[in-house]
């Protein structure tokens, strides 16, 4: 299987998503793809062949192979690497939207096309939510088809058509016993990251509520308190040292005028 494709999809999600979401992507790439690519498909890649019953009963140790495994464990690894990574896909979407409706209106709509917030963080908290429910169901998925995430090297079986019970034995159980664990550890991670960075993008979303509503109010209130409002009936009945000087400054120009006036009308009587 070519995992080329769903590698570069997640790298593009990889520039929309938070910290935490990255660290998301590092882990399925270096501990689920990688993995999975590297040695799971060489371990189980010839698991039919490799399932041998002690006895000579033609389809018997086939009819045995289907009841204990109806799906093959490491194909059922690969569909949950498909279906958890296919919810991130959502995001893009929603970036790729926001510019298409950018380009079509031809005008800048978003402060950030790429900012978790209004319509895309209700898209991010879904996608979130069906990435963790679908590792929580591929986990119970394996626990019950396989009673167990361990492999165990005997199997007794006694399907139709084979005669009676039969003993099947499991090459390389111990191994993929490990790798299953691998698997499942894994999975338990990327559950604990999906909640953190639910927990994170919520807790961001409503600190931006609160500073936006509350906060502008709060320091409008420490400005009306800090410079108290100045009566207008005391800024004009009351008077200031400033009035006072000029009003005195006033009436000395007035007198002066006086003065001058009586002075040039005895000068014309004179004359």
């Amino acid at each position: 299987m070519n995992w080329g494709f769903l590698e570069s999809v997640l790298s593009g999600v990889n520039k929309y998503s938070t910290v935490i979401g990255r660290i998301w992507l590092s882990v399925v790439f270096l501990f689920r793809i990688l993995v999975y690519v590297a040695a799971a498909e060489q371990v189980w890649k010839d698991e039919q062949k490799d399932f041998v019953c002690n006895t000579q009963q033609p389809g018997c140790e086939n009819a045995c192979f289907d009841y204990f495994f109806p799906i093959s464990q490491v194909r059922l690894w690969a569909l949950q690497l498909i279906m958890v990574s296919t919810p991130s896909l959502m995001v893009a979407l929603h970036v790729a939207y926001r510019e298409h409706r950018e380009a079509k209106q031809k005008r800048k709509l978003y402060k950030d096309k790429g900012s978790i917030d209004g319509g895309l963080f209700c898209t991010y908290t879904i996608s979130l939510v069906f990435k963790t429910a679908l590792e929580v169901g591929s986990l119970m998925a394996f626990y019950l088809l396989y009673n167990g995430f361990q492999v165990p090297m005997l199997l007794r079986c006694s399907q139709a058509p084979c005669p009676n019970m039969v003993d099947c034995y499991i090459a390389k159980a111990t191994e993929k016993t490990i790798f299953i664990y691998i698997m499942g550890c894994t999975s338990i991670l990327c559950i604990t990251l999906n909640f953190v960075e639910l927990m994170y993008i919520i807790w961001k979303q409503l600190w931006k509520c609160f500073t936006r509503h509350y906060i502008p109010v709060q320091e409008e209130k420490a400005f009306s308190h800090r410079q108290p409002p100045v009566s207008i009936v005391n800024k004009f009945t009351e008077p200031t040292a400033n009035t006072d000087v000029i009003t005195t400054h006033t009436q000395r120009i007035s007198t002066a005028e006086n003065q001058l006036g009586q002075s040039s009308g005895t000068i014309k009587v004179e004359l």
